[in-house]
């Protein structure tokens, strides 16, 4: 699979600069510094990855899934 380019996306007038890293994974920056690392779970869910282990953290953060489910839209 080849990586996407990197693209912005909107939420609560908050803009995510999406970076596509592994197959479902992104690294998000905000405010033009690296925010956070999410990987996608299910089709309706998306994890944050730990920045110490790169490992997923399990629990429901609305921020993640919100900008999951944009990133989602968007790649379609």
């Amino acid at each position: 699979m080849e990586l996407q380019e990197p693209f912005d996306i909107e939420i609560e007038n908050i803009v995510y600069s999406i970076f596509p890293d592994e197959e479902d994974a992104y690294t998000i920056f905000k405010d033009g510094k690296e925010y956070i690392q999410i990987i996608k779970d299910t089709e309706s869910s998306w994890l944050k990855l730990s920045p110490e282990t790169g490992l997923p953290l399990f629990g429901m953060d609305e921020e993640v899934n919100a900008i999951g489910q944009e990133i989602q839209r968007v790649i379609g």
